[in-house]
């Protein structure tokens, strides 16, 4: 997954406008826009604020990564299985999952830990 969906991933988790996001990191609207579809990217302060904010990694950001680094290892390990397994990963008569459906499921389950793992952190 790119950056640019990465990043409305986690904004949108947030139930954030990119106007809101944008006032955090001090830039435009207009930057969040273009960092999500692609036509722009953040310098790397930017990128280290995005980070931070969200509590993810850099390299999870820009794909190194395919999950954050608060997914424990149990969960990638189950998760890396499931996304690999070809039995079983159909949808109705659409037939077996594409690749990139396998990696939008990621960044859903992905985002799924990174929520539950913030309700947490506010429980503490």
């Amino acid at each position: 997954m790119s950056f640019g969906y990465r990043l409305k991933m986690l904004r949108t988790s947030k139930k954030m406008t990119q106007t809101e996001l944008g006032n955090i990191l001090n830039v435009t609207k207009s930057s969040i826009s273009g960092y999500e579809n692609g036509t722009r990217f953040p310098d790397q302060e930017s990128l280290v604020k995005i980070a931070d904010y969200f509590d993810v990694t850099t390299d999870y950001l820009l794909g190194k990564k395919q999950t954050p680094e608060w997914a424990s290892d149990d969960q990638v390990i189950e998760l890396d299985k499931i996304l690999k397994s070809k039995a079983g990963m159909a949808y109705g008569s659409e037939g077996e999952i594409s690749e990139e459906d396998r990696e939008a499921i990621d960044d859903l389950i992905a985002g799924y830990f990174w929520q539950k793992k913030r309700k947490e952190k506010r429980k503490k």
